[in-house]
């Protein structure tokens, strides 16, 4: 069983972890390759939300503002995203500081690719997302079998892989990343499985919000006394993101007194007409339900902690896609020297794969084949 899920599925699931790995760091990645998402980090207080939004507005005045986002970190900008109504939204970045517009980007970015690519592999979700989730049952299957054929698992956790060949020194290698990765094996694998069960009917109910007399987007001063009215009603929220809705009635999301949770589990929905809190989510008042939910994508991407938690799971991302590589190798090398033939391991290990090779390629390609249309006209 281990060794069929590690090299029948070995190229799929190659990439899922790859593209999972590299989506921790992804919004740092497109920091990286975006020069308006920068800034130089001052020690004067930030602009506020108003001027943030009134600068957002202003540089798309054609179009309306759906969703006010606050530095993911210190050398990040603001980010707005503004909507012409067809297609997809157009983003924004803002100066923190200045509340200037730094520059405007589309809606395609490497983010948005490694996301879709790794949930639901710019498939329809109601398809892509139960094929890519599959993967973790076949993920648990391998952890059980893995410590099952390991016999006396628990003592090579500081067991120094052998030399002096290829093969057992690769063996030792996979080995030695699959024990100190245990822990992160059973966390994807839960929390892939958690996905599977959400796209098949069992997700946790959102709650409905109230509807709002429609009226003007609030920017400026206007929005920064609807940010003093969620302040008050929870003291706690350090607010993370403000969604305007249809009606231009004002959500405010962020993190407040629950621990582990999305930003979305702490909400509090003001009535711009009247500066009334309409609405509040409290996520230590979520039910279990709902609260697994909440945690899951903390716990699946590592961001519960800032870049300290980013790094260590992409570390092991990083060593669970090597496992992923080295059980190929393993296998295809075993092949190799008990037929003592000339053909190369790759090949041997090739046609091992059999089908499965060829639907795991297929896949890859579906999934770059359909990214221009998926990332550039879908929000």
């Amino acid at each position: 069983m281990h060794s069929w899920i590690g090299l029948k599925l070995s190229i799929f699931l190659t990439f899922i972890l790859a593209t999972g790995t590299f989506a921790v760091f992804a919004h740092e990645i497109d920091w990286l390759a975006t020069p308006a998402m920068r800034v130089s980090p001052r020690s004067e207080p930030v602009a506020s939300w108003g001027a943030w939004a009134q600068a957002a507005a202003r540089a798309a005045p054609d179009a309306r503002l759906q969703t006010l986002y606050a530095p993911i970190d210190p050398w990040f900008t603001v980010e707005a995203w503004v909507s012409r109504g067809k297609g997809a939204p157009e983003r924004v970045y803002v100066d923190p500081w200045t509340a200037e517009v730094t520059g405007r980007h589309g809606w395609a970015n490497v983010h948005r690719f490694l996301r879709q690519a790794h949930r639901h592999l710019m498939l329809p979700t109601k398809i892509g997302i139960p094929i890519v989730c599959s993967l973790a049952l076949l993920l648990a299957a391998s952890l059980v079998s893995g410590i099952v054929t390991y016999k006396k698992w628990w003592r090579g956790f500081f067991r120094a892989p052998r030399g002096g060949d290829g093969r057992r020194m690769t063996g030792d290698l996979h080995r030695l990343m699959g024990l100190w990765s245990l822990w992160f094996v059973a966390l994807i694998t839960l929390t892939g499985l958690w996905y599977l069960v959400e796209t098949l009917g069992g997700n946790a109910k959102v709650p409905k919000l109230p509807e709002v007399a429609a009226g003007a987007m609030p920017t400026g001063a206007a929005l920064d006394r609807l940010v003093a009215v969620a302040r008050r009603a929870d003291p706690a929220l350090d607010i993370r993101e403000i969604r305007f809705t249809p009606d231009n009635g004002v959500i405010f999301l962020g993190q407040s007194s629950a621990w582990l949770v999305r930003d979305r589990a702490n909400a509090v929905v003001v009535d711009p007409a009247t500066s009334r809190v309409v609405a509040q989510l409290d996520g230590r008042a979520l039910s279990a339900h709902q609260r697994i939910s909440e945690m899951a994508d903390p716990l699946h991407f590592g961001t519960f902690g800032g870049l300290w938690t980013k790094a260590i799971w992409f570390l092991f991302g990083a060593l669970l896609t090597a496992i992923a590589v080295t059980g190929t190798m393993i296998y295809a090398m075993r092949l190799a020297r008990s037929s003592r033939s000339d053909t190369g391991s790759m090949k041997i290990a090739w046609q091992g794969m059999g089908v499965w090779g060829y639907v795991g390629i297929a896949l890859i390609l579906l999934t770059l084949i359909l990214t221009p249309g998926a990332i550039g006209g879908a929000s």
